[in-house]
């Protein structure tokens, strides 16, 4: 599904999923650059994200899988 990733002017980085109207923030990181590793939000949700550089800057959109969640 394509997800958009971005960071708040807090610090704080967020998802928002188009199709499902949903933007929560991530809790918790596998990976400490995120990319390449699953990611999980708020609402429990947990999605792989795909490789990319720590360089890469966002706001971006990307491609993820749903690993679980309700």
């Amino acid at each position: 599904m394509k997800v958009m990733i971005r960071r708040s002017h807090e610090g704080i980085l967020s998802l928002y999923v188009p199709k499902k109207d949903l933007e929560e923030p991530i809790v918790k990181m596998e990976k400490p650059d995120m990319w390449g590793g699953s990611v999980t939000l708020g609402n429990g949700w947990e999605l792989a994200l795909p490789e990319m550089g720590p360089e890469t800057t966002l706001p971006i959109t990307v491609e993820a899988k749903r690993l679980s969640g309700d």
